[in-house]
């Protein structure tokens, strides 16, 4: 849609090796194109190498490249966080191996080492990444801001030396931080050679005087710190946002208001190439059908929105966001999208159809089935949460309805409405802001109700819930959870034991269960994974546990029980006293 605008900066840079033989500084920005320019960003850098080491340049520059190069590969769903995480530990073992590879194993200074920051502006926030003693400054309103920090200690006026650089060791340590980007922000890379022999007026006024011509700010720039007697590197980088971007300029925003809404769909009636066979599902929300793609001849499930959601735009862009998501996960426990071979006239999301029913059904089927057909189940809906969670997306709305259980007991998680994108909140604007809450309440984690964003031990509250439901036919905590509005009300969250109504079950797997269960996320497993695995695997810690006393399990019972042995001494009592008196 011409009439949004986009991210858009201007850049200057230049760099010298001045008093030097060899320029071990490195530099670089990419500027994609879209879609990445939405969904990853723009990405800059600036590296510097150190004098005592004779590589140190082969360091700077693969450090630089391969940031502005493998962010780009990483997973389009990922945050900028986890993205420049993952690029830049990487990058840091692969330079420490260099050095213990190398001649100068036992000196690290004279090793692949070098500092890096760098910088991804995606939407209107800039992404700040830092380690070692090259800087970012912001330049707004005609004041000069350093934005990151020195790694540097020193011995004395004279003698100082790096405490963090990348392939210094093989851990890394990255200083992140996020500030907003205002429209004519100035951000000013520099490595040491150049701020420490430039004064920041002169800084202001050079980019204010150049601003047509930021390359030759950036040259005026590193000559002054040549001028003042600098005898390093001089490496000068300058980014100024010209245009920043609406939030909804991605490709879902475009199709959610380009494509018209489907018309009322029929069986036996021809539609964008597919053949309606029935209708499988209706609800206030959209609309299912089964149908037969004409040119491969195969069954297709057909989404389409409900007539009530026509006029939402937030919800039609929601509703293909569906299909987005499911592209990018590859897992033979989620719902796949049917591959787009044609042009698509109309709002849809059609996917793979699955011959067999949802758990729902299956559990009315199944009253009271095994534990290990049970476990079965629940393996295969953990495995396809952690697809989502490796993309750092959270399904959000994990429930028996959601899952579909097809005729070989292959487990299929579907409905993907409610799922948060860490990437595309990034690009939104949202962050980490909490939206509404939009899963089924008795599935949904207790922290939802307390206005927190969700993570991925909050999915893991819902597929225990899930198998504890399965086991039991009821809830852990009873309706009680979307009650419990504060943290007081949910510290008073009493799980309800599974051995209360199946006391063949292992303790341990009631306890394992309990945990996936706790109202605080922090005391829950942190990945499915390990969830599943206790529940194949006896804990120690929950073999040592004592069952629960009956009168904890239930009450009612135990006074049923003591009331009764109490009637029959009384009833001896009388007894006796009968036979005593004859």
């Amino acid at each position: 849609m011409s009439g949004l605008s986009e991210l858009s900066i201007s850049i200057g840079q230049h760099s010298a090796a001045g008093r030097k033989e060899i320029n071990q500084d490195f530099y670089g920005v990419c500027i994609p194109r879209q879609p990445h320019l939405s969904s990853k960003g723009i990405t800059m850098a600036v590296a510097d190498g150190i004098s005592s080491s004779d590589v140190s340049q082969i360091a700077a520059q693969a450090a630089v490249t391969t940031f502005l190069e493998d962010y780009f590969c990483t997973a389009e769903a990922w945050s900028v966080t986890k993205s420049v995480q993952r690029v830049l530990h990487a990058t840091n073992a692969w330079l420490h191996s260099q050095t213990c590879q190398s001649q100068h194993r036992f000196d690290k200074d004279r090793g692949y080492v070098c500092t890096l920051s760098a910088m991804v502006l995606k939407s209107t926030t800039a992404h700040i990444f830092h380690v070692g003693d090259s800087r970012i400054y912001r330049l707004r309103a005609q004041s000069l801001e350093q934005l990151t920090q020195d790694h540097r200690i020193s011995v004395s006026q004279e003698t100082s030396y790096l405490s963090r650089a990348l392939g210094m060791g093989p851990q890394l340590e990255i200083d992140y931080q996020a500030i907003a980007i205002e429209l004519g922000d100035v951000y000013f890379f520099a490595t040491d050679g150049v701020y420490e022999h430039v004064n920041p007026r002169f800084v202001i006024e050079t980019v204010k005087q150049n601003a047509s011509d930021l390359d030759q700010a950036a040259r005026l720039i590193t000559e002054e710190a040549f001028k003042q007697g600098s005898p390093d590197n001089l490496t000068a980088q300058l980014a100024r946002v010209d245009e920043l971007p609406d939030h909804d300029t991605h490709e879902i925003h475009q199709q959610a208001h380009s494509l018209p809404v489907p018309p009322a769909l029929e069986a036996r009636m021809l539609f964008d190439g597919y053949r309606i066979i029935r209708q499988l599902q209706a609800s206030s929300r959209s609309h299912v059908f089964l149908a037969i793609d004409s040119e491969t001849d195969r069954p297709v499930v057909l989404k389409t929105p409900s007539v009530e959601q026509h006029a939402d735009p937030v919800y039609l862009e929601r509703f293909l966001m569906e299909e987005w998501i499911a592209r990018r996960i590859n897992s033979p426990y989620v719902l796949k999208p049917c591959p787009q071979t044609r042009q698509r006239n109309f709002l849809y999301v059609a996917t793979e159809y699955v011959e067999g029913q949802t758990l729902a059904q299956w559990m009315i089927d199944h009253p009271k089935p095994s534990v290990e057909l049970v476990r079965s189940i629940v393996d295969q809906i953990a495995k396809g949460l952690r697809a989502f969670h490796r993309l750092e997306m959270l399904h959000q709305d994990l429930k028996p309805d959601n899952v579909l259980i097809d005729r070989t007991g292959t487990v299929k998680i579907i409905d993907f409405g409610s799922t948060r994108v860490a990437g595309v909140q990034e690009k939104t604007g949202a962050g980490d802001t909490p939206g509404p809450m939009l899963g089924a309440e008795q599935y949904s984690a207790p922290e939802y109700f307390l206005g927190h964003a969700g993570s991925p031990r909050a999915d893991l509250f819902s597929l225990g819930v899930i198998m504890y439901q399965m086991l039991s036919a009821k809830l852990p905590y009873g309706a009680q959870v979307p009650k419990a509005k504060t943290l007081r009300e949910q510290r008073k969250l009493r799980y309800r034991s599974l051995l209360i109504d199946r006391p063949e079950i292992p303790a341990w797997i009631d306890e394992t269960i309990r945990k996936a269960l706790d109202p605080d996320p922090a005391k829950r497993y942190a990945d499915p994974s390990e969830f599943t695995f206790d529940l194949h695997h006896p804990n120690k810690a929950f073999l040592n546990l004592v069952r629960t006393p009956l009168i904890e399990r239930n009450p009612a019972v135990f006074w049923q029980v003591t009331s009764f042995v109490l009637a029959l001494v009384v009833l001896m009592l009388l007894n006796n006293v009968v036979n005593t008196v004859r």
